[in-house]
């Protein structure tokens, strides 16, 4: 089937700052999500942190009103999973990380090691360990290909900034001197396999961000027309800062409601 140039088939966004802020449902989401189900649209809800299984997340997301399946949520730790499975099937890992990336890890096969692992892979954790991440240093200085989840250098949290993998990540380097891989926005990765998911074309599939630098880029960058809410980070005015623009700017998803089918035509 080919879609009209104007046709939207499918959507993916993300979840922080587009559905829902620090567990509290954005306006207009839970309407949103509800149309696209009753029009039968495909969509995906993705994610960079890596701390939850998408079963947490369902369990997370269903306390702020969203019902959405486990199969519609897309995590940073599934798309690193899917691509080294791609890369190195039923390969080794040194995993710094919790529940939402060692079981997408266990679940393609991969056996979890310190004892000389095809990869280290970082990912996102509240509970980040000296111990843990001088191993890490230790099996990347020694040949161990080194694979983060995401770049984002800080997550949020009611008291303030946290570091993130990326932050996490820069130590690592410094020490041994090797960047890794990362596989989250804004890697187009993330984003492919995103669509891969859900059997969606680029060319039909508009991507919903709050970040210019991370959703709106990665959108971009696999093909998509692109939507930048205002309701998380990035701002009408930060939109100016950067080379390339979102396809439309709005308030919030709220905005979408109606116009879920083609929305960049009203």
């Amino acid at each position: 089937m080919t879609a009209k140039d104007d046709q939207i088939l499918s959507y993916l966004t993300d979840m922080d700052g587009v559905l829902v802020h620090e567990d509290q449902l954005i306006p207009g989401a839970d309407e949103f999500l509800a149309e696209l189900r009753e029009n039968e649209t495909p969509f995906l809800v993705l994610t960079n942190n890596s701390i939850r299984t998408p079963r947490d997340l369902q369990a997370r997301l269903r306390h702020t009103g969203l019902d959405i399946p486990e199969e519609s949520i897309w995590t940073s730790a599934l798309a690193t999973a899917t691509f080294l499975d791609d890369q190195r099937p039923n390969g080794t890992a040194y995993v710094v990380g919790e529940s939402g990336l060692t079981t997408a890890l266990h679940e393609i096969g991969y056996v979890l090691t310190d004892s000389d692992p095809d990869y280290v892979v970082l990912g996102e954790t509240r509970t980040y360990s000296f111990e843990a991440i001088t191993t890490a240093i230790r099996l990347v200085d020694r040949g161990a290909k080194f694979i983060a989840t995401n770049p984002d250098a800080t997550g949020p949290s009611r008291d303030g900034v946290l570091p993130a993998t990326g932050s996490v990540a820069a130590l690592i380097t410094r020490a041994t001197g090797k960047e890794p891989y990362y596989v989250g926005k804004p890697n187009p990765l993330m984003m492919r396999s995103a669509l891969r998911r859900i059997g969606a074309h680029s060319q039909s599939t508009v991507m919903i961000g709050d970040r210019m630098d991370t959703d709106v880029i990665a959108g971009l960058e696999a093909g998509m027309r692109t939507v930048l809410v205002t309701s998380g980070i990035s701002t009408k005015a930060s939109v100016e800062k950067y080379p390339f623009r979102p396809t439309l700017v709005v308030d919030s998803v709220a905005d979408l409601i109606g116009r879920t089918r083609t929305p960049f035509l009203d």
